[in-house]
């Protein structure tokens, strides 16, 4: 087994939902003892964050078919500060959609490509068909299945990150 690894959850919610996902990750990467987990909101995360951890997994809800502000913003903030010097580190994400999410997923894409991370799993998006603005600004309640496989990917990422796998 290796030395310790850190995982960081970088995340933004408004409505609750994207924190819950985040929250479950959490929970899954946890497990593993060998791993310590960093959970921070998005306009409290910086570059010193992002180069202190070997993995990480970057989750927001879809704002009018983008990345939130907030996670936008920390990457503004972080990119040019960690800029080769986190190329290879796995990563993932989650996004908490209204409608189809895919938009924020190849976002995120985009920025981690452009810091030579690794993704280790596909986007992991959860639709809640929130289309009025009433159902877009209600709190939000993920299912146990969605949270499950948010908690599996958490789960999966600090046990690759212990065991050299990524």
């Amino acid at each position: 087994m290796s030395s310790a690894k850190t995982l960081l959850i970088v995340y933004h919610s408004l409505t609750g939902g994207t924190r819950q996902m985040a929250e479950a990750a959490r929970a899954g990467a946890a497990g593993e003892a060998a791993c310590a987990v960093r959970m921070l909101h998005a306009a409290q995360a910086g570059p010193q964050d992002v180069l202190a951890a070997d993995g990480y997994v970057f989750a927001t809800p879809e704002n009018l078919a983008a990345m939130s502000g907030q996670l936008k913003d920390f990457f503004d903030r972080s990119y040019y500060g960690v800029l080769d010097q986190v190329n290879g580190r796995p990563y993932a994400s989650l996004v908490c959609a209204g409608s189809d999410g895919s938009n924020a997923a190849r976002q995120i894409v985009r920025i981690a490509t452009g810091w030579r991370l690794k993704p280790v799993a596909e986007p992991l998006i959860v639709c809640t068909h929130a289309q009025t603005p009433e159902a877009i600004l209600a709190p939000k309640q993920i299912g146990n299945e969605d949270l499950e496989r948010c908690r599996a990917m958490g789960e999966a990422l600090a046990a690759g990150l212990v065991l050299g796998v990524f």
